[in-house]
């Protein structure tokens, strides 16, 4: 497949770019400095801006799907909606955070009392994110939450998925960039999630 990731660099971006190279698709890596995309298989690196919603539109075009990895706090929901759907790319895939997500019924991890501070701003521009998407009319789109907490770690191949609910074990909500890469990958080859957000844990 065809396949624009903006974003590419980040520590999410990173690894599903790795992932997407790895399985033979023709990746356009969106990046403010090429010069950091790593030289990877079918791999093409572009000079973007994600707040230039024409100027990314003309680099989305032609491509099967989006996928967007960047910080909600470094972007605009309605630029980067805006662009995908100038571009009339028929999907598109949000890294996701996992702030929005419910620890019990009509509770979300962000509303805990001892959610860290430092991460509220994000969190909370992720939810406004996703809702945003959520009004979306004709738009094919998907959002991947990853857990609570999101770090570097082995690619293992096995890990749960689940809808709206954060998923922990005994060892607490987790799970590494790589496996998070594999459960995107997986669900840009095989939709099972249009118009819906999902999320992926040990």
């Amino acid at each position: 497949m065809r396949i624009a990731l903006i974003g590419a660099t980040g520590r999410a971006g990173s690894e599903i770019l790795a992932e997407l190279s790895a399985r033979g698709h023709a990746v356009t890596a969106i990046v403010r400095n090429p010069g950091k995309v790593p030289a990877l298989p079918g791999v093409t690196a572009r000079a973007g801006d994600a707040g230039d919603r024409d100027g990314l539109a003309a680099l989305l075009a032609g491509h099967e799907a989006v996928v967007s990895a960047v910080h909600f706090l470094h972007s605009d929901a309605a630029v980067l909606i805006g662009a995908v759907r100038q571009a009339q790319v028929p999907r598109y895939l949000v890294v996701g955070g996992a702030g929005s997500l419910e620890v019990a019924p009509g509770l979300r991890l962000i509303d805990m009392p001892d959610f860290p501070a430092i991460y509220r701003a994000e969190a909370e521009a992720g939810a406004a994110f996703l809702e945003r998407l959520r009004q979306e009319k004709a738009l094919d789109w998907t959002f991947l939450s990853p857990s609570a907490l999101f770090f570097e770690g082995p690619r293992t191949g096995r890990f749960r998925l689940g809808r709206d609910k954060l998923l922990a074990d005994a060892q607490g909500s987790s799970i590494s960039f790589a496996d998070y890469a594999i459960a995107m990958v997986d669900e840009i080859e095989h939709p099972a999630h249009p118009r819906a957000r999902f999320t992926v844990g040990y």
